[in-house]
């Protein structure tokens, strides 16, 4: 495992060590990408967890639809390796692939405004999750929100009408009543 990297000001969490598998040092891993092994196209990781930052290398993974198992360079122990649980698996946006217009990635979308079609300000996007029907936009309240409530909004054509990253803002269809 190597040193901190050189800037971690531009990275993106793309998945977590969770626990360890089997006793030669291998990790298991909950992946945030779509699809789950898009995860192990990244061979060099920044692991991140309470300030500690560290690089490491993918030597090879494995998986299924709900987790990986990766083997790490240099890591040849089951208790090494579970000292990794809880780390955050990140890498520079910069490595992402471009997306189509009218696509986004979800961390491009935290932080907007979210507005309704009557101008009124619900509140800002602080993360999104996935439940399998369709991904769910979480809203909660800032500085001049309509109100104090958190919002659960489906990411969905029929209720996000349309997305201005440079405004840093969300128009949505959704009654403010909801």
């Amino acid at each position: 495992m190597n040193a901190t990297p050189a800037s971690t000001d531009d990275l993106i969490v793309i998945g977590k060590i969770y626990s360890v598998h089997g006793v030669r040092g291998e990790v298991k891993v909950y992946s945030f990408t779509d699809p789950v092994a898009n995860l192990l196209e990244y061979k060099t990781w920044t692991l991140r967890r309470d300030g500690n930052v560290k690089q490491v290398e993918l030597v090879s993974g494995r998986g299924s639809d709900k987790f990986l198992v990766a083997k790490l360079k240099g890591l040849d122990d089951r208790d090494e390796a579970r000292l990794l649980a809880g780390y955050e698996i990140c890498v520079p946006r910069s490595l992402f692939p471009d997306l189509a217009d009218g696509d986004y990635y979800w961390y491009q979308l935290e932080g907007l405004k979210v507005i309704d079609q009557a101008g009124q300000l619900l509140g800002k996007i602080d993360h999104l999750f996935e439940t399998g029907a369709n991904d769910v936009i979480v809203v909660k309240p800032c500085t001049d929100s309509l109100d104090g409530r958190e919002r659960l909004l489906p990411y969905i054509e029929q209720c996000v009408q349309s997305i201005d990253l440079s405004a840093g803002e969300m128009r949505v269809d959704w009654d403010a009543d909801f």
